[in-house]
């Protein structure tokens, strides 16, 4: 029995999921009555796109290949005036969250279904999310037109994606169901979506770690990022993505291992405001504590877990802690200018997460 009021939507999406489902792309923009798909994707992943393209023959209308980390503000013009120069009426995504952060920049200002197909666990095509970088600030807004319409889940994608970046991918993930289960909008669903999500990247994890071709395990950290997505998208977030979007958007740093950095930090931090939560975290992970949980599987598994050496200069501390602290947000805990400082030193050095 739930303790407190709650209220939960479902948003219309179509989902595919298992290995071979690249292969139901043509039918899906079928389904969405489209004749002329712009294939997006990053330069590192022209040739997936480039399979994508072949695979939906006259339909494809293109390959446009400029899509970069945090959605800067002219690669989002570049991308609508393609897709516009090739009378595009559908969007396919090939990619991670920066090829599905493309897509919905154009969608945002277009009426252009997207049709996402994800080969990392960053849950970005779960949600109605963008994200817009422009002169070093990155803007974050909800819209329901840029969700895209059709996901194909293929595991198979996913085995070209090394282990180190399906690592900070994964717990990137982790990262959007840990801040669901204290979110001050969610709800049974959503929690047990979270619980279930981060079980299932904590095993997948250390498996295709150990074995990077293993497709049981390629899909267990798929699933897990579906529902980790999902969750992203149906409740608020709190002050870990608030966090993340200003340093990556404002210093540039690399999306998903800024998420595995900061996670440990920012639940720590948390941890004294939502003790269920925590609770919940750590018994999905197998693990005595959240936050040490998070940073000892990072920690293990070769991932970083210091802003110093993803390229984060102690001297742009004091500005990134400032620019956090410029909006309000929902957050267990009140966000304060000390506490949030020493967040961001002990994130910087990599030490023990400490609240």
């Amino acid at each position: 029995m739930p303790n407190r009021p709650f209220t939960y939507e479902s948003r219309a999406q179509r989902v595919l999921f298992g290995p071979g489902m690249l292969a139901q792309a043509p039918d899906e923009l079928d389904r969405l009555g489209a004749r002329k798909a712009l294939v997006l994707c990053t330069a590192p992943q022209r040739a997936q796109a480039e399979q994508v393209a072949a695979l939906l023959g006259p339909r494809a209308a293109g390959i446009f290949d400029g899509a970069v980390m945090h959605v800067p503000m002219a690669s989002a013009e570049a991308a609508r005036a393609a897709a516009a120069a090739a009378g595009a009426d559908a969007l396919v995504a090939v990619g991670g969250g920066s090829t599905v952060g493309l897509a919905k920049a154009i969608a945002l200002v277009s009426p252009l279904p997207v049709l996402a197909i994800p080969t990392t666990y960053a849950g970005s095509e779960m949600t109605p999310i963008y994200g817009l970088t422009e002169n070093g600030l990155k803007r974050t807004g909800r819209d329901a037109r840029v969700l895209p319409r059709s996901v194909l889940y293929d595991p198979e994608l996913t085995l070209a994606l090394p282990v180190g970046l399906s690592v900070v991918s994964g717990i990137n993930a982790i990262a959007h169901a840990a801040e669901g289960l204290y979110a001050a909008d969610g709800n049974p669903v959503t929690s047990l979506m979270a619980a279930e999500g981060i079980a299932a990247l904590g095993r997948a994890l250390p498996a295709l770690h150990a074995a990077p071709h293993d497709l049981a395990a390629r899909s267990d950290a798929l699933y897990g990022a579906w529902l980790c997505g999902l969750v992203l998208g149906s409740v608020a977030m709190a002050l870990h993505h608030k966090l993340c979007h200003t340093l990556g958007g404002s210093f540039n740093l690399p999306h998903a291992e800024l998420h595995t950095v900061v996670l440990p930090h920012v639940l720590a931090y948390n941890a004294g405001a939502a003790p269920q939560a925590m609770q919940r975290i750590a018994a999905a992970l197998g693990t005595a504590d959240a936050a040490q949980g998070v940073q000892a599987l990072a920690r293990r598994l070769g991932a970083p877990v210091a802003l110093r050496d993803i390229g984060m200069r102690e001297e742009d501390l004091d500005k990134a802690c400032a620019l956090a602290l410029r909006d309000a947000y929902p957050n267990p805990r009140p966000i304060e200018a000390a506490p949030l400082r020493a967040l961001l030193q002990a994130a910087y050095e990599g030490a023990a997460p400490a609240g």
